[in-house]
Protein backbone atom coordinates (compact mmCIF):
# COMPACT_ATOMS: atom_id res chain seq x y z
CA UNK A 1 0.00 0.00 0.00
CA UNK A 2 2.88 2.38 0.77
CA UNK A 3 4.29 1.73 -2.70
CA UNK A 4 0.92 2.56 -4.26
CA UNK A 5 0.61 5.75 -2.20
CA UNK A 6 3.94 6.96 -3.55
CA UNK A 7 2.70 6.63 -7.12
CA UNK A 8 -0.60 8.27 -6.21
CA UNK A 9 1.35 11.20 -4.74
CA UNK A 10 3.04 11.63 -8.13
CA UNK A 11 -0.39 12.30 -9.65
CA UNK A 12 -0.67 15.52 -7.57
CA UNK A 13 -4.43 15.11 -7.32
CA UNK A 14 -4.89 18.40 -5.49
CA UNK A 15 -4.30 20.19 -8.82
CA UNK A 16 -7.37 18.55 -10.40
CA UNK A 17 -9.84 21.32 -9.35
CA UNK A 18 -7.82 23.85 -11.36
CA UNK A 19 -7.89 21.68 -14.49
CA UNK A 20 -11.68 21.43 -14.15
CA UNK A 21 -12.32 25.14 -13.51
CA UNK A 22 -12.03 26.38 -17.09
CA UNK A 23 -13.79 23.46 -18.74
CA UNK A 24 -16.66 23.58 -16.25
CA UNK A 25 -17.06 27.29 -16.95
CA UNK A 26 -17.08 26.66 -20.70
CA UNK A 27 -19.54 23.78 -20.40
CA UNK A 28 -21.92 25.76 -18.18
CA UNK A 29 -21.88 28.75 -20.51
CA UNK A 30 -22.55 26.38 -23.42
CA UNK A 31 -25.45 24.78 -21.57
CA UNK A 32 -26.91 28.25 -20.94
CA UNK A 33 -26.95 28.89 -24.71
CA UNK A 34 -27.61 25.45 -26.24
CA UNK A 35 -28.76 21.92 -25.49
CA UNK A 36 -25.70 19.95 -24.41
CA UNK A 37 -25.40 16.17 -24.23
CA UNK A 38 -24.32 14.93 -20.76
CA UNK A 39 -21.98 12.34 -22.31
CA UNK A 40 -20.07 15.10 -24.09
CA UNK A 41 -19.61 17.05 -20.85
CA UNK A 42 -18.53 13.89 -19.02
CA UNK A 43 -15.78 13.13 -21.53
CA UNK A 44 -14.64 16.77 -21.64
CA UNK A 45 -14.13 16.67 -17.88
CA UNK A 46 -12.50 13.24 -17.98
CA UNK A 47 -10.09 14.33 -20.71
CA UNK A 48 -9.16 17.44 -18.72
CA UNK A 49 -8.39 15.29 -15.67
CA UNK A 50 -6.24 12.84 -17.65
CA UNK A 51 -4.29 15.70 -19.27
CA UNK A 52 -3.69 17.31 -15.89
CA UNK A 53 -2.42 14.06 -14.39
CA UNK A 54 -0.23 13.52 -17.47
CA UNK A 55 1.26 16.96 -16.92
CA UNK A 56 1.83 16.31 -13.21
CA UNK A 57 3.56 12.95 -13.72
CA UNK A 58 5.64 14.34 -16.59
CA UNK A 59 6.74 17.24 -14.38
CA UNK A 60 7.79 14.88 -11.59
CA UNK A 61 9.78 12.79 -14.04
CA UNK A 62 11.30 15.78 -15.82
CA UNK A 63 12.50 17.42 -12.60
CA UNK A 64 13.97 14.13 -11.37
CA UNK A 65 15.83 13.41 -14.62
CA UNK A 66 17.33 16.90 -14.51
CA UNK A 67 18.37 16.40 -10.90
CA UNK A 68 16.39 19.41 -9.77
CA UNK A 69 14.90 19.75 -6.34
CA UNK A 70 12.95 22.37 -4.49
CA UNK A 71 12.89 23.55 -0.93
CA UNK A 72 9.33 22.23 -0.73
CA UNK A 73 9.67 18.72 -2.08
CA UNK A 74 6.65 16.46 -2.46
CA UNK A 75 6.61 12.90 -1.19
CA UNK A 76 6.90 11.61 -4.77
CA UNK A 77 10.11 13.60 -5.30
CA UNK A 78 11.60 12.22 -2.11
CA UNK A 79 10.48 8.70 -3.05
CA UNK A 80 12.25 9.00 -6.41
CA UNK A 81 15.47 10.03 -4.71
CA UNK A 82 15.24 7.20 -2.19
CA UNK A 83 14.49 4.63 -4.89
CA UNK A 84 11.00 3.80 -3.65
CA UNK A 85 9.78 5.11 -7.01
CA UNK A 86 11.75 4.64 -10.23
CA UNK A 87 12.07 6.75 -13.35
CA UNK A 88 11.00 3.68 -15.34
CA UNK A 89 7.83 3.40 -13.27
CA UNK A 90 6.98 7.04 -13.90
CA UNK A 91 7.74 6.66 -17.60
CA UNK A 92 5.24 3.81 -17.74
CA UNK A 93 2.72 5.98 -15.89
CA UNK A 94 3.26 8.77 -18.43
CA UNK A 95 2.55 6.32 -21.28
CA UNK A 96 -0.61 5.11 -19.54
CA UNK A 97 -1.87 8.68 -19.12
CA UNK A 98 -1.14 9.44 -22.78
CA UNK A 99 -3.24 6.43 -23.82
CA UNK A 100 -6.06 7.41 -21.46
CA UNK A 101 -5.97 11.03 -22.68
CA UNK A 102 -6.16 9.94 -26.32
CA UNK A 103 -8.95 7.42 -25.67
CA UNK A 104 -11.01 9.91 -23.66
CA UNK A 105 -10.40 12.68 -26.20
CA UNK A 106 -11.54 10.49 -29.09
CA UNK A 107 -14.65 9.48 -27.15
CA UNK A 108 -15.35 13.17 -26.46
CA UNK A 109 -15.11 13.96 -30.18
CA UNK A 110 -17.26 10.98 -31.15
CA UNK A 111 -20.07 11.79 -28.73
CA UNK A 112 -19.98 15.43 -29.80
CA UNK A 113 -19.89 15.01 -33.58
CA UNK A 114 -21.08 11.43 -34.03
CA UNK A 115 -17.86 10.61 -35.89
CA UNK A 116 -14.12 11.06 -35.68
CA UNK A 117 -13.87 11.38 -39.47
CA UNK A 118 -14.78 15.00 -40.14
CA UNK A 119 -12.98 18.30 -40.51
CA UNK A 120 -14.06 19.51 -37.07
CA UNK A 121 -12.97 16.22 -35.53
CA UNK A 122 -9.62 16.43 -37.28
CA UNK A 123 -9.03 19.98 -36.02
CA UNK A 124 -9.87 18.89 -32.47
CA UNK A 125 -7.43 15.99 -32.79
CA UNK A 126 -4.69 18.47 -33.69
CA UNK A 127 -5.52 20.54 -30.61
CA UNK A 128 -5.55 17.32 -28.59
CA UNK A 129 -2.08 16.42 -29.84
CA UNK A 130 -0.85 19.92 -28.95
CA UNK A 131 -2.39 19.61 -25.47
CA UNK A 132 -0.70 16.27 -24.84
CA UNK A 133 2.63 17.58 -26.07
CA UNK A 134 2.31 20.73 -23.97
CA UNK A 135 1.40 18.69 -20.89
CA UNK A 136 4.57 16.62 -21.25
CA UNK A 137 7.02 19.32 -22.31
CA UNK A 138 6.80 21.55 -19.23
CA UNK A 139 9.86 19.86 -17.72
CA UNK A 140 10.44 16.86 -20.01
CA UNK A 141 12.50 16.91 -23.19
CA UNK A 142 15.69 18.63 -24.27
CA UNK A 143 14.35 22.18 -24.05
CA UNK A 144 11.31 22.26 -21.71
CA UNK A 145 9.41 25.54 -21.70
CA UNK A 146 8.89 25.40 -17.92
CA UNK A 147 12.60 26.10 -17.50
CA UNK A 148 12.53 29.12 -19.84
CA UNK A 149 9.92 31.24 -18.09
CA UNK A 150 7.15 30.26 -20.51
CA UNK A 151 4.92 28.42 -18.04
CA UNK A 152 2.65 31.44 -17.69
CA UNK A 153 1.98 31.44 -21.43
CA UNK A 154 1.19 27.73 -21.37
CA UNK A 155 -1.32 27.89 -18.53
CA UNK A 156 -3.03 30.96 -20.02
CA UNK A 157 -3.51 29.26 -23.38
CA UNK A 158 -4.47 25.78 -22.20
CA UNK A 159 -6.19 26.52 -18.88
CA UNK A 160 -7.93 29.59 -20.26
CA UNK A 161 -8.47 29.85 -24.00
CA UNK A 162 -8.47 26.14 -24.81
CA UNK A 163 -10.36 25.08 -21.67
CA UNK A 164 -13.21 27.59 -21.90
CA UNK A 165 -13.53 28.16 -25.64
CA UNK A 166 -12.57 24.60 -26.52
CA UNK A 167 -15.14 23.02 -24.20
CA UNK A 168 -17.76 25.51 -25.41
CA UNK A 169 -17.01 24.51 -29.01
CA UNK A 170 -17.11 20.78 -28.31
CA UNK A 171 -20.49 21.23 -26.60
CA UNK A 172 -22.05 23.56 -29.19
CA UNK A 173 -20.00 23.21 -32.43
CA UNK A 174 -19.55 27.00 -32.42
CA UNK A 175 -17.31 29.50 -30.66
CA UNK A 176 -20.27 31.77 -30.00
CA UNK A 177 -19.51 35.49 -30.00
CA UNK A 178 -16.24 37.32 -29.45
CA UNK A 179 -17.22 38.15 -25.87
CA UNK A 180 -16.57 34.52 -24.93
CA UNK A 181 -12.91 35.53 -24.89
CA UNK A 182 -13.58 37.34 -21.62
CA UNK A 183 -14.40 34.30 -19.45
CA UNK A 184 -11.56 32.47 -21.23
CA UNK A 185 -9.17 35.24 -20.21
CA UNK A 186 -10.61 35.15 -16.70
CA UNK A 187 -9.92 31.41 -16.30
CA UNK A 188 -6.51 31.78 -17.93
CA UNK A 189 -5.18 34.49 -15.63
CA UNK A 190 -6.53 32.57 -12.62
CA UNK A 191 -4.37 29.62 -13.68
CA UNK A 192 -1.43 31.99 -14.13
CA UNK A 193 -2.02 33.24 -10.58
CA UNK A 194 -1.88 29.67 -9.26
CA UNK A 195 1.42 29.07 -11.07
CA UNK A 196 2.79 32.38 -9.80
CA UNK A 197 2.07 31.46 -6.16
CA UNK A 198 3.89 28.18 -6.70
CA UNK A 199 6.85 30.01 -8.25
CA UNK A 200 6.84 32.66 -5.51
CA UNK A 201 7.02 29.93 -2.88
CA UNK A 202 9.99 28.32 -4.65
CA UNK A 203 11.63 31.54 -5.85
CA UNK A 204 14.99 30.94 -4.15
CA UNK A 205 15.58 27.25 -4.96
CA UNK A 206 14.25 27.77 -8.51
CA UNK A 207 16.75 30.51 -9.32
CA UNK A 208 19.56 27.97 -9.52
CA UNK A 209 17.80 25.64 -11.97
CA UNK A 210 15.08 27.43 -13.94
CA UNK A 211 13.75 30.75 -15.14
CA UNK A 212 10.33 31.82 -13.84
CA UNK A 213 8.41 35.07 -14.05
CA UNK A 214 8.47 35.29 -10.24
CA UNK A 215 12.25 34.86 -10.28
CA UNK A 216 12.64 37.62 -12.87
CA UNK A 217 10.35 40.03 -11.03
CA UNK A 218 11.64 39.36 -7.55
CA UNK A 219 9.46 38.85 -4.48
CA UNK A 220 7.91 42.33 -4.44
CA UNK A 221 7.35 42.39 -8.19
CA UNK A 222 5.78 38.93 -8.07
CA UNK A 223 3.32 40.13 -5.44
CA UNK A 224 2.31 43.04 -7.66
CA UNK A 225 2.01 40.62 -10.59
CA UNK A 226 -0.23 38.36 -8.49
CA UNK A 227 -2.48 41.28 -7.60
CA UNK A 228 -2.74 42.32 -11.25
CA UNK A 229 -3.64 38.77 -12.32
CA UNK A 230 -6.47 38.55 -9.79
CA UNK A 231 -7.70 42.02 -10.81
CA UNK A 232 -7.72 41.07 -14.51
CA UNK A 233 -9.61 37.88 -13.68
CA UNK A 234 -12.36 39.85 -11.98
CA UNK A 235 -12.43 42.64 -14.55
CA UNK A 236 -12.82 40.16 -17.42
CA UNK A 237 -15.68 38.27 -15.77
CA UNK A 238 -17.48 41.48 -14.75
CA UNK A 239 -17.12 42.79 -18.31
CA UNK A 240 -18.60 39.56 -19.68
CA UNK A 241 -21.58 39.77 -17.33
CA UNK A 242 -22.14 43.38 -18.34
CA UNK A 243 -22.05 42.59 -22.05
CA UNK A 244 -24.70 39.87 -21.68
CA UNK A 245 -28.37 40.65 -21.13
CA UNK A 246 -28.84 41.97 -17.62
CA UNK A 247 -29.65 39.49 -14.89
CA UNK A 248 -28.42 39.94 -11.32
CA UNK A 249 -27.68 36.19 -11.13
CA UNK A 250 -24.88 36.72 -13.68
CA UNK A 251 -22.90 38.36 -10.88
CA UNK A 252 -23.19 35.36 -8.57
CA UNK A 253 -19.41 34.95 -8.66
CA UNK A 254 -19.08 38.09 -6.52
CA UNK A 255 -19.83 35.82 -3.54
CA UNK A 256 -16.30 34.44 -3.89
CA UNK A 257 -14.67 37.87 -3.41
CA UNK A 258 -13.70 37.29 0.26
CA UNK A 259 -11.65 34.25 -0.79
CA UNK A 260 -9.52 36.38 -3.13
CA UNK A 261 -9.14 39.20 -0.62
CA UNK A 262 -7.90 36.69 1.95
CA UNK A 263 -5.58 35.17 -0.65
CA UNK A 264 -3.97 38.46 -1.65
CA UNK A 265 -3.62 39.50 1.99
CA UNK A 266 -1.74 36.25 2.63
CA UNK A 267 0.47 36.67 -0.43
CA UNK A 268 1.51 40.16 0.66
CA UNK A 269 2.26 39.06 4.22
CA UNK A 270 4.05 35.75 3.59
CA UNK A 271 6.93 34.35 1.60
CA UNK A 272 8.64 31.03 0.91
CA UNK A 273 7.08 28.21 2.98
CA UNK A 274 4.52 30.64 4.36
CA UNK A 275 2.89 30.73 0.93
CA UNK A 276 2.35 26.97 0.79
CA UNK A 277 -1.18 27.01 2.21
CA UNK A 278 -2.25 29.76 -0.20
CA UNK A 279 -1.60 27.52 -3.21
CA UNK A 280 -4.40 24.95 -2.60
CA UNK A 281 -6.55 27.80 -1.28
CA UNK A 282 -6.29 29.62 -4.63
CA UNK A 283 -6.93 26.40 -6.57
CA UNK A 284 -10.15 25.87 -4.62
CA UNK A 285 -11.06 29.56 -4.95
CA UNK A 286 -10.61 29.34 -8.72
CA UNK A 287 -12.96 26.37 -8.89
CA UNK A 288 -15.58 28.11 -6.74
CA UNK A 289 -15.25 31.30 -8.81
CA UNK A 290 -15.79 29.44 -12.10
CA UNK A 291 -18.67 27.38 -10.72
CA UNK A 292 -20.43 30.51 -9.49
CA UNK A 293 -19.65 32.42 -12.70
CA UNK A 294 -21.07 29.65 -14.88
CA UNK A 295 -23.86 28.82 -12.44
CA UNK A 296 -25.11 32.38 -12.57
CA UNK A 297 -25.95 31.87 -16.23
CA UNK A 298 -27.77 28.58 -15.53
CA UNK A 299 -30.03 29.58 -12.65
CA UNK A 300 -32.63 31.25 -14.82
CA UNK A 301 -32.99 27.97 -16.74
CA UNK A 302 -34.05 26.07 -13.63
Amino acid sequence: MGFLKKYISALRLRTIPLSLSGVLLGCMLAYADFHVRPAVVAFILLTAVFLQILSNVSNELGDFLRGNSSGHERSASLALKSGELTAGGLEMLVRIMVVLSVASGLAMIYFSFGTIFSLDAFVLMIFGYMSIRAAMRYTLGSNPYGYRGLGDVYVFVFFGLVSVMGSYFVCTHTFGTAKLLLPAVSAGVLAMAVLNVNNMRDIEPDRAVRVTVAGKLGEHGARIYQTVLVAVDWAAMIAYAMLCFYDPWHYLFVLSLPLFIWHLAGVWKNSSAGLDRYLPQLVLSALIFCLLAGGGFLIYLI
